[in-house]
């Protein structure tokens, strides 16, 4: 793969492997198979199958290959199937073009080619179509190239329903007939003489209708899922959805429309700065303007030139011929007042960046893929509002296929709606909500807006690069081994520490040739390679005299084939990974045992105490590596430092990271806030208003009043929030403490952190100890580490009782404890109040 797969979708793939394995067991040409693979839109669900192809192809360390392995991908228009098919040649490099096929009408084989990939789309397949009709050019209709491939080659055989919610709905008097081309290959079709497919992977978003496709068929369906919260959390998909209303529906569309383009000025500005900072290569973000239908000889109620003219008066310049186009599938180049405005292909629009607005109708729907737009006009009525909702769906993937951590506005998509109001436009924003695959916050401007730094704080945020937090995510664990070499090769591409990926490479060529000298001196290595190398054969007779059953263990013995020893060898590398068996392979190259060598790894890779150890010794040296340059991992763009995210979210362990606080904030305004001073971040205006609970409204104006020099609302689940990690039932998870206060002394800023502490919640003796944990490495960098009651003193008046984490008599008492009562005796000893 030419990607980084994020952590959800090696998880996806594994889940479909192992559903893969489970079919293929429970396969009977009775028994066909169907896999629902559900994910959310902007999953990346075409890369996330193109990996699965190549692991099918080529194997893994877990997978053996298979390369006659048939794929048939079907869709259900043309351009669907012509973008995935150049999606997979974009994201794969060892799928070769040649093997990427497109079904045309001319296609006449009697069976599918072993290694291939074949593209097919419904419009193909209907009873009047030349690929399922006999004829003097026509030996085999497809039904019976299916057939034949599927009797024959079961085992080899792959379907894939691409979007397989799309032309599913299925009457019973359909569902009877099997009339759905969809069913034709689940169930079958004796009318075509097609045999069901021995394993139908349906590919969906929404995989409700998928499910009644298949519901009371023969076949067994088994179900991968991809959270949408974890395609959220990788930033995949946009934080926000961003509403732009008038108080009252108006008229004044062309005043919207102007606001509306100012914003996308606004966004090609940010995102030019950007990607010009982070050394991105620029592109070309996109506006899409949907307009009305037409009546009559008419194109479009809405008027087109002013539309135009509204345009380029906001830009200040006519536009370039090709830079506006439209989407109307009946009509070609379009001559308006002054510009021609030509047709594109909805699926053409992504790749053509001299393409900036797009105007359509109601065209841009599912398969429509353009992470390249950024905002949207639409002239359509509040009737049109789930029609809406759906569309701006397809509109909610990151350009870069990444959050951007330093401009909040960069992860917002926007929509703006002259003909709602605040009532019709919650229309929208509520099936936007209803939608599971849309992202977490939706709502209007004056609901979601952005805040900046305050600036009277620069040398506070100056500081905070010195603060170190958490990154706790569920992803699938990898092996440290290939980690540390990754995270070896990646410090040296980047420049960082030029000889560390060939020191690391040497030092594990040096514990595997330690491994073996030491195996051959206490003799091990002999038993381990005989086992390899060759067997015992025995001969089981039966004396028909007697009627008994003779076994001479020790008749004979078989010298494993060079043949076998290289798939061994092969075997051994995927277990170790990173091509380290071949580097083993080099750096013994001028042995003239070569089989010799192979077996040398082969036994290494087998032995489960070598291996044990050495994944031990990777995992410490991969912290190491990352401590010692953490630094300079930061100051890289910010492509490069997800890569090393990613490496370090894989690990089994929770990594330290260095606190980074970005330009920007998103943030919600609620009808409860209240204004705070003294916050890190403002409004525009220099202001800042928060809803808070009364505990922590309380905690603040109490901290406000101590003299504080500043603070800040860490905000739950935030990639930017401080986390700390504590393990609950040997899972680790993190807690977001409430408030960050900064302190002045002698010596400079100091940092406290401020955790509110209900007695009543059954995780505060394991959060205890993941503060206490945090404090015994981080306390040099904070100050307060606090754990805070509130409740009634001997005064008779409610106080916030502290029970202070950064003391290490403190800590060595809570490290004692075992459960919350404890904790709470711990409270009544240590706890102090500070008003």
């Amino acid at each position: 793969m030419r990607d980084i797969l994020f952590p959800f979708q090696e998880t996806a793939i594994a889940d479909l492997h192992k559903r893969i394995r489970n079919a293929h067991l429970m396969f009977a040409p009775d028994n066909p198979q169907v896999i629902s693979f559900s994910a959310p839109t902007g999953a990346g669900k075409t890369i996330i199958m193109t990996a699965l192809f190549e692991d099918i192809f080529f194997g893994t360390e877990d997978e053996l290959s298979d390369p006659d392995a048939i794929i048939v991908w079907l869709s259900d228009s043309p351009q669907l199937n012509e973008q995935s098919r150049m999606k997979i040649e974009r994201h794969s490099d060892r799928l070769r073009v040649s093997d990427l096929i497109t079904i045309d009408a001319d296609f006449n084989r009697e069976e599918l080619e072993p290694g291939k990939i074949y593209f097919l789309n419904t419009q193909k397949l209907g009873s009047d179509k030349r690929l399922t009709t006999l004829s003097d050019k026509r030996q085999y209709t497809l039904w019976q190239t299916l057939t034949h491939t599927a009797q024959r080659r079961p085992d080899h055989l792959y379907v894939v329903i691409d979007e397989a919610h799309r032309g599913t709905a299925v009457s019973k008097q359909a569902e009877s007939k099997a009339n759905s081309i969809m069913q034709k290959f689940i169930i079958g079709s004796g009318e075509d003489g097609l045999v069901p497919m021995p394993l139908v992977i349906g590919i969906t978003a929404t995989p409700q209708r998928f499910d009644t496709l298949t519901a009371g068929t023969a076949p067994t369906v088994q179900k991968v899922v991809v959270s949408p919260t974890d395609v959220r959390e990788s930033g995949l998909l946009k934080d926000r959805i961003v509403l732009h209303i008038p108080e009252i529906a108006l008229t004044a569309e062309l005043t919207v429309l102007e606001s509306a383009v100012r914003d996308w000025q606004e966004k090609c500005r940010r995102w030019e700065a950007y990607c010009a900072r982070e050394h991105e290569k620029p592109f070309a973000p996109a506006m899409v303007i949907q307009v009305e239908d037409g009546t009559g000889g008419e194109v479009s109620k809405t008027e087109l030139n002013a539309c135009l003219d509204t345009i380029e008066q906001t830009l200040g310049r006519q536009l370039e011929h090709g830079e506006a186009a439209h989407t109307f599938n009946d009509h070609g180049t379009l001559p308006l007042k002054g510009y021609d405005l030509p047709y594109v292909e909805p699926s053409r629009i992504q790749d053509d960046e001299h393409i900036r607005i797009v105007f359509f109708k109601m065209n841009l729907s599912t398969g429509w893929d353009c992470p390249r737009a950024e905002t949207m006009m639409s002239f359509r009525s509040a009737q049109d509002a789930t029609y809406i909702a759906q569309l701006l769906g397809r509109m909610i993937r990151t350009p870069l296929a990444r959050r951007i951590p330093s401009d909040a506005v960069l992860n917002d998509v926007c929509l703006f709606l002259p003909y709602f109001d605040k009532q019709t436009a919650q229309t929208v924003i509520q099936a936007l909500r209803d939608d599971e695959h849309i992202p977490g916050e939706t709502g209007t401007s004056r609901e979601l807006i952005t805040l900046a730094r305050n600036p009277a704080y620069a040398d506070v945020f100056d500081a905070f690069s010195s603060l170190s937090t958490y990154r706790v995510d569920a992803a699938r664990k990898q092996p440290a081994l290939r980690l540390w070499v990754q995270m070896a090769r990646n410090l040296s591409m980047d420049g960082i520490d030029l000889t560390v990926q060939r020191a690391t490479r040497n030092e594990i060529l040096a514990i595997m040739d330690k491994a073996v000298e030491e195996m051959r001196e206490d003799g091990s290595y002999e038993e381990k390679r005989t086992h390899i190398t060759g067997f015992a054969m025995g001969t089981l007779t039966y004396d028909t005299g007697d009627e008994t059953w003779i076994y001479d263990e020790s008749s004979g013995s078989l010298r494993v084939s060079e043949f076998d020893i290289r798939n061994q060898y092969e075997k051994a590398g995927k277990l170790l990974g990173e091509g380290l068996h071949t580097e083993y392979w080099i750096h013994h190259s001028s042995r003239e045992d070569v089989s010799e060598v192979q077996t040398e790894v082969i036994v290494l890779a087998n032995d489960i105490g070598f291996m044990e150890k050495l994944e031990a010794h990777a995992q410490q040296r991969l912290h190491a590596l990352y401590e010692q340059y953490k630094r300079d991992i930061h100051s890289q763009p910010d492509q490069r430092r997800e890569v090393y995210r990613r490496i370090m979210q894989a690990t089994a362990e929770a990594v330290s990271d260095a606190w980074v606080l970005p330009e920007t904030l998103d943030w919600t305004v609620t009808a409860d806030e209240q204004c705070f001073d003294r916050h890190l971040y403002v409004r525009d205006d220099g202001s800042f208003a928060v809803s808070l609970n009364d505990w922590e409204s309380a905690l603040i104006r109490e901290e406000l009043q101590s003299g504080i020099v500043c603070w800040l609302r860490n905000v739950d689940r935030k990639r930017w929030a401080l986390a700390i990690p504590y393990e609950v039932n040997g899972t680790l998870v993190p807690m977001y403490p409430d408030l960050i206060v900064v302190r002045a002394d002698a010596h400079g800023y100091v940092f406290d952190i401020l955790e509110h502490h209900d007695p009543s919640r059954k995780d505060n003796c394991p959060k205890a100890f993941g503060l206490a944990r945090f404090a015994d490495k981080h306390d040099a960098q904070y100050g307060r580490i606090q754990l805070i009651r509130k409740k009634r003193g001997i005064d008779g008046e409610q106080h916030f009782y502290r029970l202070d984490l950064a003391k290490l008599s403190v800590r060595n008492k809570v490290r004692g404890i075992t459960n919350n009562q404890e904790l709470d005796r711990i409270f009544d000893e240590e706890a102090v109040r500070e008003d």
